[in-house]
C-alpha cells in the first residue's frame, strides 16, 4: 500500500510539472522576447577612462566597488560617471536604506583588492563561488549572468566548453570563467587580459580560437566596439549567480543590503530597473535545470505534506479496521460495552490526528507562501508584459510570416501564451487558498467571546456569499426565528461556518432549478439555538457520512474542493460547545444542523 502511495504521488509530481513547470517555463522564454524587442540606449563605455570616484559626502560613507568596464552591469560613462544596472540597484537600495554611498571604479583586480585591503567596503557585482566564499560573504542572487563563446565568424563553431580543450582561449584574468576554467583544467590553454573588451579585441585581430565571455558584456562591446566578424557560437555555456559580496565577517552591511534588495524588488523598482539595463541583446535563457529548482521549490512543501498526510492516515484506519475486526469476535453479553469503547476510540484516534496534523500544518504553511506569493507577484507582470508585446508581435507575424517562439510556431502559441498565464495565476490562487485553510485548520485560538445573536450572524454570512448563491440557484429563502436568545461565541468564527455550509450547499447544486433552504429555531427543551441549511442537491453518500470532517476529505475534487473546510468548521463548533449534524440522501439532498447551547444567566454575566 505504501509503495502504490508513494508511486501515486510521484504520477501526481510529474503531472504538476507538465501542467505548472513547462507554463512557467514558456512564459519566461516569452518574457526574453519581450525584452529582446525592446530597444535600449545605454551611454557608451568608456573603456580607458582612468578610475573615477564619485563622491557622496555624509557622516558614514559606505564605499562601493564596481568594474569600470563591465557593461551593461557597470562601467564609467562617457561622461566619467559610474553608470550601469549595478550602480543604479546600489542607489535605490542606499535610497530606501537611507545610507550614503560612494562608489569607487577601477579594473576588476585593483577592486577585489580593495575590498581585501578594507578601502572599498561592499562589490556590487560579482559572481558566487565556493572559493570566493572562503573570503568574502555573499548576498543572495539579484540576477544570473549567463557566459558565451564567441569566436570569428570563420571559425568552427563549438557547443560546450569540453570543446575547446586544447585550443587557445582569451579569459578576463581573474572572473569567475577565468577561476571555473582553471578547475576543469584549461590554465595552459588560457590568454588573460585585463578586461573582457581586450579579450574580444584580441579575438577580432585573429589572436587565439576562441573567448569566452559573459554574454550581455559581449554582445553590447560587440556592438560599441564595432567588431563585426565577432560571433556568439555558443550562448549560456554556463550560468553563475550576481552577488552583493562583503569582506568576510562583515555581516551587519551585508544585511542591510540585503534588506534594502528585498524592498527595491517588493516596491517594482528591481524590475524597473533590470529591464531598462538588462532588456537587451540576447536575453538569458531558462535552464532545464533552473526550472526544475524553482519548480521544486513550490510542489515539493505540497507534495510532502499530502504524502505524509495519506500514509498517516492509511496506517490510522489500518488500525482502527484491525480493532474493528477483534471487537466484532467478542461475545454476544459484551456487544454493547465493547460497540462503546470503539467509539471512544475512534474520538481519540480523531483527536489525536487532528492535533498531529494541525502540528505539521502549522509548521510547514509558510514554507508553501514565500515562493507561491513570488508567483502571485511576478504573473500579472508577465501579463502585462504580454499585453504590451502582442502589438509587436502580431505586426511581426504579419510582415514576415510565421516565426519559432520557444520552439513552436508563433500562429500556435498566440492564443496558448494567454491561456497558460491564466492557468498560472489560477493554481497560484488555489494553492494560496490552500495553504489559508490549512492555517485556520492549525489554529488555536477561538478570540474573544461575547454574547451574539445567531440571527444577526446568519445574515451577516449571507450578505458575503450572496454573489454565490445568485450564480447557483433561481431558488434561496431564508427564514429568521426573530427573537433567538443570545448564545456565548466568537461572531466572526460563526459567520466562518455559515458561510462554509451555504457554500457547500450551492456547490452539491446540479442546476440552478434546485433551491438552497436556511432557517434558525429555538429548542427550549434542549436549550439550545439551532441553524439548518437545506439543500436540493446530489447528497452524500452513506459511506462518506462519517468521513465529511476529516481533514482533506471531499468529494468535489475536481471542482476546487480542499476538503478542509468543514474541518475547520467543526473545530470552531467544538470550541464553542455546539453540535453539528448530517441528513443526507442520494438524489435528493442534505440538511446540516448547526446547534449551539444557550448560557444560562449566570454565566452570561
Amino acid at each position: 500500500m505504501v509503495h502504490d502511495a508513494l508511486t501515486g504521488k510521484a504520477q501526481s509530481f510529474r503531472k504538476r510539472f507538465r501542467h505548472r513547470t513547462l507554463p512557467a517555463l514558456c512564459g519566461t522564454i516569452f518574457l526574453a522576447l519581450f525584452l529582446l524587442l525592446v530597444p535600449l540606449r545605454l551611454t557608451s563605455c568608456a573603456e580607458y577612462i582612468p578610475e573615477q570616484t564619485v563622491h557622496y559626502s555624509a557622516a558614514s560613507t559606505i564605499v562601493v566597488g564596481g568594474d569600470r568596464a563591465y557593461p551593461p552591469y557597470e562601467f564609467i560613462d562617457k561622461d566619467g560617471k559610474p553608470a550601469g544596472y549595478n550602480v543604479d540597484l546600489t542607489r535605490a537600495i542606499a535610497e530606501v536604506m537611507g545610507m550614503q554611498v560612494q562608489f569607487r571604479f577601477g579594473n576588476w583586480s585593483e577592486v577585489r583588492a580593495g575590498l581585501q585591503d578594507g578601502s572599498i567596503d561592499i562589490l556590487q557585482g560579482i559572481s558566487y563561488s565556493a572559493q570566493r566564499l572562503k573570503s568574502v560573504d555573499f548576498s543572495p542572487p539579484h540576477t544570473i549572468v549567463h557566459h558565451a563563446i564567441f569566436a570569428r565568424r570563420e571559425t568552427r563553431p563549438v557547443k560546450s566548453l569540453e570543446e575547446l580543450r586544447g585550443r587557445k582561449v582569451l579569459v578576463f584574468r581573474d572572473g569567475i570563467m577565468h577561476e571555473r576554467l582553471k578547475q576543469l583544467g584549461f590554465a595552459r590553454d588560457l590568454v588573460l587580459t585585463p578586461t573582457p573588451a581586450e579579450a574580444l579585441r584580441l579575438l577580432a585581430s585573429g589572436e587565439c580560437d576562441y573567448a569566452v565571455v559573459a554574454q550581455l558584456p559581449g554582445m553590447y562591446l560587440i556592438r560599441e566596439l564595432r567588431l563585426s566578424n565577432l560571433v556568439p557560437v555558443a550562448k549560456a555555456v554556463v550560468s553563475e549567480q550576481y552577488c552583493y559580496a562583503v569582506d568576510r565577517g562583515n555581516k551587519e552591511l551585508l544585511a542591510r543590503f540585503n534588506e534594502g534588495l528585498a524592498i527595491v524588488i517588493k516596491t517594482g523598482q528591481y524590475a524597473q530597473i533590470y529591464n531598462r539595463w538588462l532588456g537587451v541583446n540576447d536575453p538569458p535563457r531558462v535552464t532545464r535545470e533552473l526550472a526544475i529548482r524553482y519548480g521544486a521549490m513550490i510542489l515539493l512543501p505540497l507534495l510532502v505534506i499530502l504524502a505524509v498526510t495519506a500514509l498517516w492516515s492509511k496506517t490510522l484506519h489500518k488500525r482502527v479496521a484491525e480493532r474493528t475486526t477483534a471487537l466484532a469476535q467478542e461475545v454476544a453479553e459484551r456487544n454493547k460495552a465493547l460497540e462503546e469503547l470503539r467509539r471512544h476510540q475512534d474520538k481519540l484516534i480523531q483527536a489525536d490526528k487532528m492535533t498531529s496534523l494541525g502540528t505539521l500544518v502549522s509548521g510547514v504553511a509558510h514554507e508553501i507562501n514565500n515562493p507561491n506569493g513570488l508567483l502571485l507577484l511576478d504573473i500579472p507582470v508577465l501579463k502585462r508584459v504580454h499585453d504590451d508585446a502582442e502589438e509587436i508581435l502580431e505586426a511581426h507575424y504579419h510582415e514576415h510570416g510565421d516565426f519559432m517562439l520557444g520552439g513552436v510556431p508563433y500562429s500556435e502559441m498566440r492564443d496558448e501564451i494567454p491561456r497558460i498565464l491564466d492557468e498560472m495565476q489560477d493554481g497560484a490562487q488555489r494553492i494560496k487558498r490552500i495553504v489559508n485553510d490549512l492555517k485556520d485548520f492549525a489554529r488555536k485560538d477561538m478570540g474573544q467571546k461575547s454574547l451574539v445573536d445567531l440571527d444577526a450572524v446568519a445574515k451577516t454570512a449571507l450578505r458575503l456569499v450572496d454573489p454565490t448563491i445568485r450564480s447557483s440557484t433561481n431558488h434561496f429563502q431564508a427564514a429568521f426565528h426573530g427573537s433567538l436568545p443570545m448564545i456565548l461565541g466568537n461572531g466572526q468564527r460563526i459567520e466562518q461556518i455559515i458561510v462554509n455550509l451555504v457554500l457547500n450547499a450551492c456547490q452539491a447544486l446540479p442546476d440552478r432549478e434546485c433551491g438552497v433552504f436556511l432557517g434558525t429555531s429555538f429548542d427550549a427543551e434542549q436549550g439550545v439555538v439551532q441553524l439548518q441549511v437545506t439543500d436540493q442537491g446530489v447528497g452524500v453518500a452513506e459511506e462518506h457520512l462519517p468521513h465529511l470532517l476529516d481533514p482533506f476529505f471531499t468529494t468535489k475534487r475536481e471542482s476546487g474542493g480542499t476538503g478542509l473546510g468543514l474541518s475547520v468548521s467543526a473545530g470552531i463548533v467544538e470550541d464553542h460547545g455546539g453540535a453539528l449534524q448530517f441528513q443526507s440522501t442520494p438524489g435528493s439532498g442534505t440538511t446540516v444542523t448547526l446547534s449551539f447551547p444557550v448560557p444560562d444567566r449566570s454565566s452570561s454575566t
